[in-house]
């Protein structure tokens, strides 16, 4: 979110949400448990007020009503569990989702310094990197290991394993898993330290992460050439390995940096000596926010946070600009939502642009036909119910990397969703889930709530011999409702029949030779 020009116009009313925990809600003819949807199931739901921050209308100046900001996963890889990083004004709540429909509070880790409204977190490795527009907050870096085997504790305060001081405050922090290195962005020099002069544009500010508790600093990159008016200025960006298109730059460490008005690409391989490769612009710019690269290289999705506010443009559009030679990058079409809102992070996975357009909320873009020059919405979640305006209310961000449809979303009012994207959406573009990680999928159970009978799917990667089970919120047996073999490949459909089960909350445990996992169902009257 930029500081500039920002109104909260939702800020004037208070902002009604479910209960704390919501019950799953499958969307049906356009609704689950309240939300406009379209292929994307509701699993679970917690405020901000139910992660640890203060009530609404009381959190941070100059923005009391937005309570949440960005959101990050980690998935264990001792024990394949999944966590849910969630930012608050006050701090990162740390939520175990690895059952999705049954999330477990673990605790928050307070700010460094003050509150703010923009807080920014990722996990690199087993950490997890924090960075807030807190003064002289720096960057928090905390063991995420420390989660293992913790329980429901949503008032449980940790601090930070070690503080990162080359920074003072900071926008966002990006990492790059493959060459262990964070880059702080946007970011204010930490108090007492001695930079070279290209820190102060508030460009990318490179951190050595392999050894995550003893971060060094590395150098700062900027496209700022004696420009003035915060030219140098980076406000998002992502780093890779490169493996794209483009064979003259096959290995080296590039950098797709927002910067203001326009995108410049960077080689940061040597950080003693980055290149500014080249730089692209696109039409009417106001603010270019953040990026993503499609997984082939070819094209990097842009979001400009301004353009609908400052009327440019009318209805929210995605920037897709053609990256196959880098040195001659080329702004090649935008997409037009017809939605009449902003947008603001957006990530891809498997085919599949997952966007964060504030009041609009999760919106999902199949890119199948990217290369025509079309982009086609194939789901949704609105996670803001108030209205839907050119406005700064509503979803933050978003993380789809657990896979299989799973994703987590942050909306700075309403709160933490846990959401399902249904699987004829992932198939229908790109292929199966991927069940690489964990080694299965198990749908949620449709319909939820249900009158007389639910069903599931699972699907396995490895042969294996499974059971279903159902029992009731005490835990007492109810029935078998599967025992018998499980096959890659092919969908295990698990049927149940509510028979003379009383309304009520049921859980399904299904456990294979190598996972357990559950889900609930509601019985309605």
């Amino acid at each position: 979110m930029t500081r500039l020009r920002l109104l909260l116009a939702a800020l004037t009313a208070l902002v009604v949400a479910p209960s704390a925990l919501a019950q799953s809600a499958e969307c049906v003819d356009g609704k689950a448990s309240g939300y406009d949807c379209s292929n994307v199931d509701l699993l679970a739901y917690f405020s901000p007020q139910d992660l640890g921050a203060p009530a609404f209308g009381q959190c941070a100046s100059p923005y009391p009503g937005l309570c949440g900001n960005d959101i990050w996963g980690w998935t264990d890889p001792d024990t394949d569990r999944r966590y849910a990083l969630v930012g608050l004004t006050n701090g990162t709540a740390f939520v175990d989702i690895t059952t999705p429909d049954v999330p477990i509070r673990l605790g928050m880790l307070a700010t460094e310094t003050t509150s703010s409204s923009w807080r920014d977190v990722k996990a690199l490795g087993n950490v997890a990197l924090v960075v807030s527009e807190a003064a002289g907050h720096g960057m928090q870096i905390f063991d995420l290991t420390r989660l293992r085997g913790l329980t429901e504790d949503a008032t449980r305060r940790f601090e930070a394993d070690a503080v990162y001081t080359g920074i003072g405050a900071a926008h966002n922090v990006v990492v790059n898993e493959a060459t262990h290195r964070a880059y702080a962005v946007g970011a204010r020099n930490g108090s007492g330290t001695t930079l070279p002069t290209a820190c102060n544009a508030r460009g990318l500010h490179a951190i050595d992460l392999s050894d995550p508790m003893e971060p060094a600093f590395l150098g700062c990159i900027t496209d700022q050439n004696g420009a003035t008016n915060d030219r140098g200025y980076t406000h998002d960006a992502q780093c890779v390995v490169y493996d794209g298109p483009d064979a003259d730059y096959t290995g080296h460490e590039i950098c797709f940096a927002s910067n203001e008005d326009e995108v410049s690409i960077f080689d940061v391989s040597t950080v003693s000596a980055p290149v500014l490769i080249s730089q692209v612009a696109y039409p009417t710019p106001s603010y270019t926010h953040q990026g993503w690269l499609t997984e082939d290289g070819h094209y990097l999705l842009v979001n400009d946070e301004l353009d609908e506010y400052n009327g440019l443009t009318t209805t929210q559009r995605t920037l897709v600009v053609d990256v196959s030679d880098l040195d001659d990058p080329e702004f090649d079409f935008a997409y037009d939502s017809g939605i009449t809102t902003i947008d603001h992070n957006l990530y891809v996975l498997d085919g599949l642009a997952y966007e964060s357009n504030y009041e609009a909320g999760l919106r999902i873009l199949d890119l199948s036909a990217i290369a025509s020059g079309s982009l086609s919405e194939v789901a949704y979640f609105d996670t803001y119910t108030p209205s839907t305006t050119a406005e700064f209310a509503g979803q933050w961000s978003n993380y789809p990397y657990f896979g299989g449809g799973l994703v987590i979303a942050n909306d700075g009012e309403t709160g933490f969703f846990v959401l399902q994207v249904h699987p004829d959406v992932l198939t229908g573009t790109q292929g199966p889930p991927d069940l690489s990680g964990s080694g299965f999928t198990l749908s949620p159970a449709r319909p939820n709530p249900a009158t007389s009978g639910s069903r599931l799917t699972l699907q396995v990667a490895q042969a294996q011999t499974v059971r279903a089970e159902l029992f009731d919120v005490a835990g007492r047996h109810l029935a078998t409702l599967f025992a018998g073999a499980a096959s890659p490949s092919t969908d295990l459909v698990i049927d149940v029949d509510r028979g003379d089960l009383p309304a009520g909350v049921y859980v399904v445990r299904v456990t294979g030779e190598a996972f357990e996992t559950s889900r609930r169902i509601t019985f309605s009257r």
